[in-house]
C-alpha cells in the first residue's frame, strides 16, 4: 500500500523538478515570433496561400537542432557561444567578428523596435517615432527586471508575453478554420517562381536568428551553471532536449498560424503589403476582435523581442571584448539606429525588409562557430555531437546559409 502511494509521488515530484529547469528556450523562442516573422509569414500566405507551409515545419525543425547545441555547448563548457569565439580567435578576428554581431543586433532591434511601433499606431494611432520611444522605454523596464530580480523572473515574463503572442496569432484561426486540404499538401516541398524563394529565404532568416544562437547559450549556462560530467549533466542535457522541443513547437505553431491565417482569409488580396494592411484586412474579414487581437500579439513580440535582443546584445559585447557596459547604455547602443530610422520616415515595410537582409549577413558567423565547438571532443569531451548530429548541422548551416544569400541576392537585385 505504501509503496502505491510513494511511487506516484515520487513520479511527480521528479517530473515538477524537471518542470523547475525549463525557461531558456522559450526566452530565445521569442526570437522565432518577432515581427519580422509576422511579415514574412503573413506575406507568403497572402501572396502564395498554403505554398510554403513546409517551410515553416523546416525552419522550426532546423531551428530545434540549433537551439539545443546553442544550449550544449554553454552547459558542457561553461562559455557562452561568443566567448568560445573570444577563446579561440585573436585580437583583430574578435573586434571584427563583434562588430559584425553587433550589426547584426541593431538589426533586429530595428524589426523589433518597427514591430511595437506599428502595433501602438494600431491600437493608439500613435506617431511611429512616439510607438518607438515607448517600446524601446518598456524593454528597458523588462530588462530591469532581469538586471534587479535575476534570470528566473526575467524568464517568467517573457514567457508570459509569449502566451500573449501566442493568443493573439492562433484567434484568428480559431474564428476561421484553415483548409485542411491546404495545409496538409503545403507540406510538400515547392515554390512557384523567384518570389516565392525570397520570401521562403525571409521566412528561414526570420526564423534562425543570430541573436538568438548566441543568447542561448549564456541563458542554459547562467540559468543551470556547467556541472562535471555525469549523470547530472547528463539529466540536464536530457531536460534541455524537452525545454527546446516545446519552445520551438509553441513558435513553430505561432508562425505556422499566421501563415494559415493569411493564406485563408487574405489570399489574392492585393492591399496586403505592410503589417498596417495586414491588419485592416483581418479586421475587415475577421472582425474587430480578431484584428484586436493580432494587434495585441504584435505589440507583445515587438516588446519582448526587442528586450531579448538588448539582452543578447550585451552578452554579445560582454562575452566578445570581455566588456561589460551599464543596462541603459547597452539599451541605447541597439535604440537609437531604430529611432533615427522611424525619425527620417523610412518605410516600416521597407526598414523591415533593411533588417532581414542585414540579419542574413550574420547567419553564417553564428551558425558555422557552434557546429565546429560542439563537433569538437577536445572542447565537449564525451558530450561531444554523434556523427549524425554533426553531419545534419552541418548540413542545417548549409541550407539556412545558402537560402539568406539568395534573399540578399533577391533583395539587391529586386529579380
Amino acid at each position: 500500500m505504501s509503496t502505491s502511494l510513494t511511487e506516484p509521488r515520487s513520479t511527480f515530484q521528479r517530473a515538477r523538478s524537471a518542470t523547475v529547469l525549463l525557461g531558456p528556450a522559450f526566452v530565445a523562442a521569442i526570437a522565432y515570433v518577432d515581427p519580422g516573422n509576422v511579415a514574412s509569414n503573413i506575406s507568403a500566405g497572402a501572396k502564395f496561400g498554403y505554398l510554403l507551409v513546409w517551410v515553416i515545419v523546416m525552419a522550426n525543425v532546423m531551428a530545434g537542432l540549433v537551439q539545443f547545441l546553442s544550449a550544449k555547448l554553454g552547459l558542457v563548457t561553461g562559455m557562452s557561444l561568443p566567448e568560445a569565439v573570444r577563446d579561440k580567435a585573436g585580437r583583430k578576428t574578435r573586434l571584427a567578428y563583434w562588430a559584425q554581431a553587433e550589426t547584426v543586433a541593431m538589426a533586429t532591434d530595428l524589426a523589433e523596435v518597427v514591430g511595437g511601433a506599428i502595433a501602438l499606431k494600431l491600437l493608439f494611432n500613435l506617431p511611429l517615432l512616439l510607438g518607438g520611444v515607448i517600446t524601446g522605454i518598456v524593454s528597458l523596464g523588462l530588462l530591469l527586471v532581469q538586471n534587479k530580480r535575476g534570470q528566473k523572473p526575467f524568464e517568467r515574463v517573457i514567457t508570459g508575453m509569449l502566451a500573449v503572442i501566442a493568443i493573439g496569432f492562433l484567434a484568428s484561426v480559431v474564428i476561421s478554420p484553415p483548409s485542411a486540404s491546404g495545409t496538409i499538401g503545403g507540406l510538400v516541398p515547392r515554390f512557384d517562381g523567384s518570389e516565392s524563394v525570397l520570401l521562403a529565404a525571409a521566412m528561414i532568416g526570420a526564423t534562425v536568428m543570430p541573436h538568438a544562437v548566441y543568447l542561448h547559450s549564456a541563458l542554459a549556462r547562467d540559468r543551470h551553471g556547467s556541472p562535471e560530467p555525469g549523470p547530472a549533466r547528463a539529466r540536464l542535457l536530457r531536460i534541455t532536449r524537452y525545454d527546446v522541443g516545446l519552445a520551438m513547437l509553441l513558435a513553430g505553431t505561432v508562425n505556422l498560424a499566421m501563415l494559415l491565417m493569411a493564406a485563408g482569409t487574405l489570399r489574392g488580396r492585393e492591399d496586403v503589403d505592410s503589417l498596417e494592411s495586414a491588419h485592416a484586412a483581418v479586421r475587415d474579414t475577421l472582425g474587430p476582435a480578431a484584428g484586436l487581437l493580432l494587434a495585441i500579439g504584435l505589440l507583445a513580440s515587438g516588446l519582448a523581442s526587442t528586450s531579448v535582443g538588448a539582452y543578447a546584445g550585451a552578452m554579445i559585447m560582454e562575452g566578445l571584448l570581455n566588456r561589460t557596459i551599464p543596462l541603459l547604455v547597452r539599451r541605447l547602443i541597439t535604440l537609437i539606429p531604430a529611432l533615427v530610422i522611424l525619425a527620417i520616415g523610412v518605410d516600416p515595410t521597407q526598414a523591415l525588409i533593411i533588417s532581414q537582409v542585414v540579419l542574413s549577413f550574420g547567419i553564417p558567423f553564428a551558425l558555422i562557430p557552434l557546429v565546429h565547438f560542439t563537433a569538437d571532443r577536445n572542447l565537449m569531451g564525451d558530450d561531444v555531437n554523434p556523427r549524425l548530429t554533426t553531419a545534419l548541422a552541418w548540413l542545417v548551416a548549409l541550407i539556412i546559409s545558402a537560402l539568406n544569400v539568395a534573399l540578399i541576392y533577391l533583395t539587391v537585385t529586386g529579380k
